[in-house]
């Protein structure tokens, strides 16, 4: 209750402005000119540029970062970001698991689904990471575009199995990290194969028909690959927009299409990778539903699922997808394949459906820059994953260079004032605190990422924690009201009810009062190296020039669109604290404010 009663104090005492200033103080940021002359590659040309662009590519910029574009240029950090090493999870996990906890906590080296949240935040946050001699992960990009796959191809925790295998789940998000500048047919079957999908969806140990049993393949995995991953519900044109035949939209797929996929996709089973009499049983032909690993580290839990061929459908031809120019005739598999070749030919009548593009342009589109995309962006941006003008179809890299690079991302909050951005999500709200406020932590492991409860019940997110193979929201989700009114989608809106509303500014609250410097506030014990913000410059700017770090807060939050009102709210509140501890009373308030601000809250 105090909690609360202070945060309704602080918003009340910034919400009090003198009534001239707030009329005479705009809502609206400076709608000045701010691209050069020479067009989206030469920049960025100001420093408010660089960060907007950070926002959209990482998990949110810093000082540094915004320093380091500004010298390199958008496409030389794109060259740079696509070649650096990937950071991964299942390292760090063994890591911790191979710690010796002789004369300390007896639980050290304890991996859960917690300590995989560990190495997520360590990569997100591009915090020095113990598990690799404490060096710095450079791939922000990567693991930014590796959080939106996750939000595509999704598996969860929620799976009673999966919430025990941190290093299926750890397996699972590196593949997704490994193949996020690679192919998209890459990316497809890798996930197809991983045994984390294969539990989620129920694909592994899928078994063929036998009509004596009453047994028919397993149809899940086969409706959300093609329902989620590639092609959706109905036929779309180039740029997103939905095919209409005789005033109805057309179906993608029937009935008769899921079974065909479903029977393509029996027979795989664990990998054999590590088994034996001494480990674990052997999957073939006579173990195939008793196999498998016995530990959640063992290989099969991180290695592709084999197939085992006495389980697999190659008697029945199969109706896959029939589109123009389909390279089956009328999308029928005829029967006599083998499990791998069926599979090659199934994902490749998925790949070149002409509905990936647009699909897959407009999900990531969502997830890095806006919620409605024009068509014309996403055109574009389908037309990149086709492998227009000389390009590879399905190349990732070209996908997100388009993105990114595309004129409505740069400069769309001019082009489309009233509809151009995304909710900010809750996690990325998070990140981007810790990033620009130099979080770390004392022995460079994060725990206690969150307050109890845990950090997903607090708002609505964590890493392959979604509640459905449907993800955290929908991409299509309209909250009614205005929004809805004007067809527009605003999918984070979807996790947004009553009870986050409140949680996402406690939550905050405690990150930005209490974890900070030392961790000594708000019983805080640095022994369970939580993430602690660096404060001190920001202090001492505070205390001596509060506009000073409100421009600097401008920058790094709001990519430089803070209104002059909000920056008049602002500025007030921070001239009203005094005391010996006036410039960390300064930071601490306008940190909190801005965070839950309605501008800082929509990424324009």
């Amino acid at each position: 209750m105090a909690r609360i009663i202070k945060i309704v104090l602080i918003l009340l005492a910034a919400a009090w402005v003198p009534q001239a200033l707030v009329q005479a103080a705009s809502h609206a940021p400076d709608p000045g000119f701010h691209d050069g002359f020479d067009g989206v590659d030469a920049g960025p040309t100001t420093d408010a540029d660089a960060a907007r662009f950070l926002t959209q590519a990482t998990f949110g910029p810093t000082m540094a970062s915004i320093a380091h574009l500004r010298a390199v240029g958008y496409q030389a950090w794109l060259n740079e970001q696509f070649a650096a090493p990937a950071s991964s999870e299942v390292p760090y996990l063994s890591w911790v698991a191979n710690l010796n906890c002789s004369g300390g906590n007896a639980n050290c080296n304890s991996v859960t689904d917690d300590t995989r949240l560990q190495a997520w935040a360590i990569n997100a946050v591009g915090a020095p990471d113990p598990s690799r001699g404490n060096q710095v992960p450079t791939d922000a990009l990567r693991q930014r575009v590796a959080w939106a796959l996750s939000q595509i191809f999704v598996v969860s925790n929620v799976n009673g199995t999966l919430a025990y295998e941190p290093w299926a789940l750890g397996g699972f998000y590196d593949t997704l990290t490994r193949d996020a500048f690679g192919n998209y047919r890459t990316l497809l079957e890798d996930v197809t194969k991983h045994p984390a999908m294969g539990i989620f969806l129920s694909s592994i140990g899928n078994e063929k028909a036998d009509p004596s049993h009453n047994r028919h393949p397993d149809e899940n995995y086969a409706r959300e690959v093609m329902q989620l991953f590639s092609i959706g519900l109905v036929k779309l044109n180039a740029d997103g927009s939905v095919v209409l035949s005789a005033g109805q939209q057309v179906p993608t797929y029937s009935q008769n299409t899921v079974r065909g996929f479903a029977a393509v996709f029996t027979g795989w089973i664990w990998n054999n990778t590590g088994c034996g009499a001494s480990t674990y049983t052997c999957c073939d032909a006579n173990t195939y539903e008793w196999c498998g690993p016995s530990n959640a580290d063992d290989p099969p839990w991180m290695q592709p699922m084999q197939p085992v061929e006495a389980f697999h459908d190659n008697t029945s031809d199969k109706q896959l997808l029939d589109y123009d120019n389909v390279a089956l005739p009328g999308g029928m598999l005829a029967h006599g394949g083998a499990a791998q070749a069926e599979m090659t030919q199934a994902l490749d009548n998925i790949f070149n459906h002409p509905n990936v593009g647009p699909f897959i342009a407009r999900r990531l589109i969502q997830n890095l820059v806006t919620s409605n995309p024009s068509p014309g962006y996403i055109a574009r941006v389908a037309g990149a994953f086709n492998g227009q003008n000389g390009g590879v179809r399905g190349d990732l890299r070209a996908v997100v260079r388009a993105i990114l690079l595309d004129p409505e991302a740069r400069y769309g909050q001019w082009q489309h004032a009233d509809t151009f951005g995304k909710l900010r999500e809750p996690l990325l709200k998070t990140t981007h605190l810790w990033r620009a406020m130099l979080g770390v932590s004392g022995n460079g492991r994060i725990s206690n990422l969150s307050p109890w409860p845990p950090l997903e019940d607090w708002f609505g997110q964590a890493p392959l924690r979604a509640p459905s193979v449907f993800n955290f929201f929908t991409p299509d989700y309209q909250p009614s009201g205005e929004v809805q009114a004007l067809g527009l989608r605003a999918p984070e809106f979807q996790i947004l009810d009553d009870s986050h509303i409140v949680d996402i500014p406690n939550y905050l609250y405690h990150q930005v009062f209490c974890r900070y410097g030392d961790g000594s506030r708000c019983w805080i014990d640095p022994g369970d190296y939580p993430l602690l913000m660096n404060y001190s410059a920001d202090a001492t700017l505070a205390a001596s020039n509060p506009g000073a770090l409100l421009d600097k807060y401008n920058l790094l939050f709001l990519s430089g669109q803070m209104s002059p009102f909000m920056r008049q709210v602002l500025l007030t509140r921070m001239n009203a604290a005094n005391g010996s501890s006036m410039g960390l009373d300064r930071v601490q308030n306008v940190l909190y404010l801005i965070m839950n601000s309605p501008e800082y809250s929509v990424q324009k």
